[in-house]
């Protein structure tokens, strides 16, 4: 009996002994751990991201440029710096694991459905103003809508109207009709593109539908122990982001106005600044409205959880 388990245990030291001889065996030709692997498969796919992401963005700065060229006589330099600068700053903000300044980085698909937005309007612009210049058909149907589109809501103290009325006194008709044209095609891609997000948001079940929300890494400008109750606070914060959304399109004309009247003209003449211009009047109040959406769908969220929790704990007290 004592040689049965004499011999137990020295076959249960050599399996060790060659299990430890194993292990170093492995990590000396480089075979790594499962765990291992598994950071390693992750580092490699925030690289593979961030890469991407950040090529897109780069994609996005040079649009105008590429659809222009030939047309406008701007600075390359400056506009592949420009997207050097937003691809590296993406790239940085993607790689590592906690964001600093994206909002909603982990709750898909919120900043795709605004990169789609700023692209779509930044290349309908472009094409815009490819169409004044060399037209072809896609560019002449594009102005068509946009003209009808700009004709329909440029009435008496609307955003459209207002944006006409930045322009110089003695601007000529092409250029108030080109900027018409542009302001009303920008404005109802924001429309549409804000209606699209609401749907996702009511409809789609966003953001719970992709997995659990964590405030703190998605919304990292956002502080949930700064004081107060949360769920107050991103009330607040979202109405005030829904309401400045709202008086944006009307208060960045006058805003622009008076800032040219006391620094000199805003020049719609190049093509590139009214492009950027008008991307920019139409794509900001329709990211600040989706920004406040998206943070009275996490209120409503915290309240609902709230709610079945006081619920389960009176239901426990009964």
């Amino acid at each position: 009996m004592r040689n049965w388990l004499d011999q137990g245990t020295n076959e249960a030291r050599s399996r060790h002994t060659v299990l430890a001889n194993g292990l170093k065996l492995e990590q000396a030709v480089g075979i790594v751990s499962a765990a291992s692997k598994l950071k390693g498969n992750d580092v490699v796919t925030n690289i593979i991201g961030a890469v991407l992401r950040s090529i897109l963005v780069w994609i996005l700065v040079i649009t105008p440029s590429v659809i222009l060229t030939g047309i406008v006589g701007e600075s390359s330099f400056t506009v592949v710096f420009i997207a050097f600068l937003a691809a590296l700053f993406t790239f940085v903000e993607y790689f590592f694991k906690y964001p600093s300044i994206i909002e909603f980085r982990f709750a898909a698909p919120f900043n795709r459905h605004r990169y789609v937005t700023i692209l779509a309007i930044v290349t309908a612009l472009s094409l815009v103003c490819k169409g004044v210049f060399e037209p072809t058909e896609l560019t002449l149907s594009i102005k068509h809508w946009g003209d009808m589109l700009g004709r329909a809501i440029d009435v008496p103290y609307s955003p459209v109207r207002l944006i006409i009325l930045m322009l110089d006194a003695d601007a000529s008709i092409e250029l108030v009709e080109i900027v018409r044209t542009a302001a009303g095609l920008a404005y109802a891609i924001s429309l549409l593109s804000l209606v699209v997000f609401i749907l996702l948001v009511r409809v789609a079940n966003w953001p719970t539908r992709t997995g659990a929300f964590n405030v703190w890494l998605n919304l990292p400008l956002f502080d949930p122990t700064g004081g107060g109750d949360v769920l107050v606070r991103l009330k607040r914060d979202a109405n005030i982001n829904i309401i400045f959304g709202f008086l944006l399109p009307f208060l960045i004309p006058a805003i622009v106005k008076t800032a040219t009247d006391l620094v000199g003209n805003l020049t719609m003449d190049d093509p590139q600044t009214l492009i950027w211009t008008i991307s920019a009047w139409a794509f900001l109040p329709a990211s600040m409205i989706m920004r406040g959406v998206a943070m009275g769908r996490l209120a409503e969220m915290i309240e609902e959880k709230r709610r079945r929790a006081y619920a389960q704990t009176e239901a426990q007290i009964a």
